[in-house]
C-alpha cells in the first residue's frame, strides 16, 4: 500500500520566476515542452526513505518556486509493479537495485539509475525491550512475536542474506510488505523483534531500540534512483540531482544512511 503525501505549491509563483529558478540553482535544460512552469512531479519511494524525502521535497520546492513534488512511498516491490503497469511516476527511487533493474528490463526508465545511497540491516525491538532479545538467534525463537519483511521485498532480501548467513532459521508471526510495517509492529509493542534498516531505528527516536548483533552488516542495500516514462523530465532530473547533492547528501547522512 503506498502513501501520497502532497504539499501545495505556492500560487503567487510566476511562470517565468519557476522558470528561471530552475534554470539558475542547477545550470540544466530548461522545461521541456511536458514540463510547464508550475509542474507537478510524482516521485516514487522506498518505504524507508519516507522521513528523508519528505525533507527533500520541502527542500527543493523552497529552490523551485511553483514546482510541487508528489511523494508516494511504499515496498521498493510494489511500487516498481505499479510502475510497470502505468502508473504515472516520473522518478523512482529504490531500496535496491534487483528491483530498479525490472524497471530498467522493461523500458520504463528513462534515464541510467544512480546509487545516491547505501543502508544495512539492525535488530530492533520495542523501547524496554519487554522480550529479552540480545541477537539474531533470537528470531528463530518461537515464544516471542517476530516481524520481518517479505523475502519478496528489498528488506526482506537482505534479511534472508543476513539469516543465511549466520545460519539462522527465523520464526517470524508476520511477515510484511515494505520495511515501515515491520517497524510500526515494533512501535505498537506487536512483534518483540524484528529487522529493519538503521535508518529506520533513528526515525523512530525513543520508540524502539537497536539491539547490538553480529552479522547484520552482511547486506547492505544501494539505493538508486531514476527518471522514470517515456519522456524524460527536466524536473525530474533536476529533482535526482539534488537527491544526489550536498545538500541532499547531508539529509540522508542525517537520517543513517551511507554514502554511495
Amino acid at each position: 500500500m503506498t502513501r501520497r503525501h502532497r504539499r501545495g505549491a505556492g500560487a503567487a509563483a510566476a511562470s517565468v520566476v519557476a522558470l528561471a529558478a530552475l534554470s539558475g540553482c542547477s545550470g540544466s535544460d530548461a522545461f521541456t515542452p511536458g514540463d510547464p512552469p508550475g509542474a507537478t512531479i510524482t516521485v516514487f519511494a522506498a518505504a524507508s526513505l519516507t522521513e528523508s524525502f519528505e525533507q527533500l521535497e520541502a527542500a527543493f520546492e523552497a529552490d523551485h518556486p511553483g514546482v510541487e513534488v508528489a511523494l508516494s512511498f511504499g515496498g521498493s516491490a510494489t511500487l516498481a509493479s505499479q510502475i510497470l503497469e502505468g502508473a504515472p511516476a516520473d522518478v523512482f527511487a529504490a531500496a535496491d537495485e534487483a528491483t530498479m533493474r525490472r524497471v530498467v528490463d522493461a523500458d520504463a526508465t528513462a534515464t541510467e539509475p544512480e546509487v545516491f545511497a547505501t543502508n544495512a540491516l539492525a535488530l530492533a525491538v520495542p523501547a524496554g525491550n519487554p522480550g529479552g532479545v540480545t541477537g539474531l538467534a533470537d528470531l528463530a525463537d518461537d515464544d516471542l512475536a517476530i516481524a520481518l519483511c517479505a523475502p519478496e521485498v528489498p528488506c526482506g532480501a537482505a534479511t534472508v542474506t543476513v539469516l543465511d548467513a549466520a545460519g539462522i532459521v527465523a520464526a517470524p508471526d508476520t511477515l510484511e510488505q515494505d520495511v515501515k510495517a515491520v517497524l510500526t509492529r515494533l512501535v505498537l509493542g506487536e512483534a518483540d523483534a524484528g529487522l529493519v534498516y538503521r535508518t529506520d531505528v533513528v526515525a523512530a527516536g525513543d520508540a524502539v531500540e537497536q539491539v547490538e548483533a553480529a552479522g547484520t552488516d552482511a547486506a547492505v542495500n544501494a539505493y538508486p534512483i531514476a527518471a522514470v516514462g517515456t519522456t524524460e523530465s527536466a524536473v525530474a532530473r533536476e529533482f535526482i540531482a539534488f537527491v544526489r547533492s550536498d545538500t541532499g547528501q547531508g539529509v540522508l547522512a542525517d537520517a543513517g544512511f551511507g554514502a554511495p
